[in-house]
């Protein structure tokens, strides 16, 4: 099930401004359809995506800790 927050383009104004903490995050195409999801420092991830994505999207959900997001994975994965 999708993360119910707007989408954002995958740019580097976003990757510059995500916050520098754990996150479960999920990857759109151009048409905001899902195209994965994971886990980690955000920015660190989402630099990682920006180099292999064009015209991508993505939108997130803040974690307290890497259980914690693997947690909100298991639970949006799962549904």
């Amino acid at each position: 099930m999708s993360l119910a927050k707007p989408w954002r383009d995958l740019d580097r104004s976003t990757v510059g401004s995500a916050p520098d903490r754990y996150a479960l995050y999920e990857l759109g195409d151009a048409d905001g359809d899902t195209v994965g999801f994971g886990t980690g420092i955000l920015r660190d991830e989402l630099k990682e995506a920006l180099a292999y994505g064009d015209d991508a999207k993505v939108r997130w959900e803040l974690a307290e800790s890497p259980g914690h997001a693997e947690r909100l994975l298991a639970e949006h994965v799962g549904e």
